[in-house]
């Protein structure tokens, strides 16, 4: 009987082992620019809610991000906004430059029970962003 607990238990752990990182995950975690176009890396907050959440790039696309999870946004120079979607009146303006790299902090509250009760869009640094990026996965 211990035997099949123990059994059961390391197959539980093994079972919550993170994924490999995809080759796509790897090559944008070189934070590298793109010539004629701007990046913004749009990445979920380390102190947030376990709920995923949409939101809106230019009121074109719409992207939904979850705990660890961050977004590699190539555009063109000029001013791009993003935005909560639905229950989140959450918004920030970007004046995007042609070759440089941005970030956005997103960050969602709520619970499973109430559900998303809003989120918030933040410009960060450079350093906190490629850190925050590091510890999250591609979506």
């Amino acid at each position: 009987m211990l035997r099949i607990l123990l059994i059961a238990f390391i197959a539980m752990v093994a079972g919550c082992a993170p994924l490999p990182p995809t080759p796509q995950d790897i090559q944008a975690k070189k934070f590298e620019s793109v010539p004629d176009k701007a990046v913004v890396y749009i990445v979920r907050s380390n102190l947030d809610s376990s709920l995923p959440d949409t939101i809106w790039l230019d009121d074109y696309a719409t992207i939904t991000t979850h705990p660890k999870t961050y977004y590699r946004w190539e555009v063109s120079s000029g001013t791009h906004r993003i935005s909560g979607f639905a229950h989140s009146n959450a918004s920030i303006k970007l004046q995007i430059e042609a070759g440089k790299v941005y970030f956005v902090e997103h960050t969602v509250q709520g619970i499973w029970r109430t559900g998303v009760v809003g989120s918030h869009l933040r410009q960060i640094s450079e350093q906190a962003g490629r850190a925050l990026v590091n510890r999250s996965q591609l979506i």
